[in-house]
């Protein structure tokens, strides 16, 4: 892996987030001004996706396109990544076409044996264990609501031991966030990510907890986020985890436990009546909407980032 690559949160610090930010603030403005700016213009990108997508597949397919680029989507069948042909090989042959990937894998092992191989930047859509593109649009996302990051407490209820969950420990260390984590026991976050999560927060200054009670989590919160409680993968997994997972929910009564200008959060896919309730998503503290879209935006920052 090489320094333009962005596959885990532990791939950027704050001066890069910070970055990226303004550069997504540059190129919202460009766009409502009509200002043709084209950047990636004579340059490919290659989406390598093993998962189903939407908002990864086509936010990063429109904002490529917007940027003046052309982005080359490859499905499973397509690659045959790790079967009909090595990693190793696929990367150096990408790299010789296109000017960036953009991979979502199941293992994470895989995105980082595509870094390591390939001479070009590597955008993790998604893996097993971390979805940084997800986060730092999170992350923009509260910091246009509540003109701070510093000290805010965003409170996440579910799957201790997902992606995303993995990924708002780090992104809310390394910007100095606080997060409360509610989970069942049996599904901590990764030990690891978590240790080196402290670590970073320890410079920061940011605050993070592990509650068994989403009830106590959620006591002034300013962010409620929430994921599915069955990840793509783990399918037979289903029924025994929304028995794990109940009471793991985001509803009217944990958010009255929260601040009353608490922001209401969801990476989507929902399963509304599991995880969050239709009243909360469609709720006046909801921005799960205008999280999807700043997919879209800050994804663009970072192909202007990496590629520029």
């Amino acid at each position: 892996m090489h320094s333009k690559d962005i596959i885990s949160m532990f791939d950027v610090n704050a001066t890069t987030i910070w970055k990226i930010f303004k550069l997504t603030d540059s190129l919202i403005q460009k766009r409502k001004s009509g200002d043709d700016y084209a950047p990636l213009k004579g340059k490919s990108v290659a989406l390598i996706f093993q998962k189903p997508s939407t908002r990864t597949k086509v936010s990063f397919e429109v904002g490529i396109w917007q940027l003046g680029g052309n982005p080359i989507y490859l499905a499973p069948e397509e690659v045959g990544f790790g079967t009909r042909e090595s990693i190793p090989d696929i990367a150096r042959v990408l790299s010789r076409y296109t000017s960036a990937i953009v991979a979502r894998t199941f293992s994470h092992e895989d995105i980082e044996a595509l870094a390591k191989f390939a001479t070009v930047p590597v955008i993790s859509g998604l893996s097993d264990m971390f979805h940084p593109c997800q986060i730092l649009a999170d992350i923009y996302t509260i910091w246009k609501h509540k003109g701070s990051i510093v000290d805010v407490n965003l409170v996440y209820v579910g799957d201790g031991s997902n992606n995303v969950c993995h990924s708002l420990i780090v992104g809310c260390a390394i910007m100095g966030m606080n997060i409360s984590i509610a989970t069942p026991l049996s599904y901590p976050p990764d030990k690891s990510i978590l240790e080196k999560a402290k670590d970073i927060a320890l410079k920061t200054g940011s605050k993070i907890e592990i509650f068994e009670e989403p009830s106590q989590a959620a006591l002034g919160a300013d962010v409620l986020y929430t994921d599915v409680w069955t990840s793509m993968g783990q399918e037979k997994e289903s029924e025994d985890r929304k028995k794990k997972f109940e009471g793991y929910q985001i509803n009217k009564t944990l958010i009255d436990l929260a601040k009353k200008d608490c922001l209401i959060m969801h990476c989507l896919p929902a399963h509304r009546g599991e995880e969050i309730t239709n009243e909360a998503i469609e709720g006046p503290g909801s921005i799960v909407f205008e999280q999807a879209e700043n997919r879209l935006h800050v994804q663009k920052g970072i192909l202007v980032f990496l590629m520029c």
